[in-house]
């Protein structure tokens, strides 16, 4: 019997599945320490982004050679170590085109926060308080996006902004690619001399891609998205920026630590915010579930 450790839930119909084909489920979230002296009982490991599973936790597994598979329910792979993990003959796998379209859809949703004061406005009407003059916002349509990575959440962005309007220009690290069609390939300081609203699609870095140095060459009043990674901008110099007016709003989904403590971000009102939450529909939960049945069953003939 396959026996796996799901650490920080799934989909109810996914898990059923499993257990159809016959897998032993374990249901619990483990601290870090605890993690390592369990994971030498599973066949494989299913986590999505609260859980680290970090050398010392693989060592621990190696000591009976039996965890055979480690699957990110998600986009990245950032909280594995996944080269060592490979090299150990532990195969890593994650589900990348499962939320691609929630996590584009909450990148939209935030533009719209921005754009018209959702965000603000939502405290302060609770608070009692009639501020209509103060939230004269700005339309998306005929504005111009600027995408920083055009992966496949990227992707999925460009197509919606541009049902909406939006002019959609883009950069890649790897340069100009033929998912680019229909978009306009931009360097990367064009792009940041160019668009009113920028929004961050790339995978977690060594060093912020956004610093004091690439916000000096935004417009002013530029809005700036980031449901990627935490770390991708410099906490610090976006807060500079938000009270020069330099930036007129940021939104975020993700933090470097999570949760996250800084007051200054949690209590800013020009930042709109929530808890990375860009994967958590229904129907992309449904779809990484799917998805997870069918590599664990590919995996272990079942």
């Amino acid at each position: 019997m396959v026996r796996i450790l799901v650490t920080d839930g799934m989909d109810k119909a996914a898990a059923r599945r499993l257990r159809e084909l016959g897998c032993e489920l374990d249901e619990q979230l483990f601290e870090p320490a605890e993690l390592a002296g369990r994971l030498k009982e599973y066949d494989a490991v299913i986590v999505r982004s609260a859980t680290k599973v970090r050398k010392p936790a693989i060592d621990a597994a190696l000591e009976t050679g039996r965890l055979k598979l480690i699957i990110r329910g998600g986009v990245g792979t950032d909280n594995i170590d996944v080269e060592y993990a490979q090299g150990k003959g532990i195969e890593v796998r994650n589900t990348p085109n499962a939320s691609s379209d929630a996590v584009a859809e909450l990148a939209i949703a935030h533009l719209f926060a921005l754009a018209r004061h959702i965000h603000e406005a939502n405290v302060t009407m609770r608070e009692g308080r009639w501020e209509k003059k103060a939230y004269k916002g700005v339309e998306l349509a005929g504005k111009t996006l600027g995408l920083i990575g055009l992966g496949r959440i990227g992707r999925c962005t460009a197509g919606k902004a541009q049902a909406l309007g939006m002019n959609v220009i883009y950069y890649d690290i790897v340069g100009q690619t033929p998912a680019g069609e229909g978009y306009e390939y931009a360097g990367f300081d064009d792009l940041l001399a160019r668009a009113d609203f920028i929004s961050l699609h790339v995978p977690k870095c060594d060093r912020p891609v956004i610093t004091a140095s690439e916000i000096a060459k935004m417009k002013n009043g530029v809005y700036i998205v980031n449901c990627a990674r935490g770390g991708l901008i410099d906490d610090d110099d976006m807060l500079d920026a938000l009270g020069s007016g330099k930036i007129a709003g940021a939104a975020l989904d993700v933090y470097p630590e999570e949760p996250p403590k800084d007051e200054r971000i949690l209590s800013h009102p020009h930042i709109s915010l929530t808890p990375h939450i860009g994967a958590s529909t229904s129907e992309a939960q449904s779809r990484i579930g799917a998805e997870i049945v069918r590599i664990i069953a590919e995996k272990f003939g079942l």
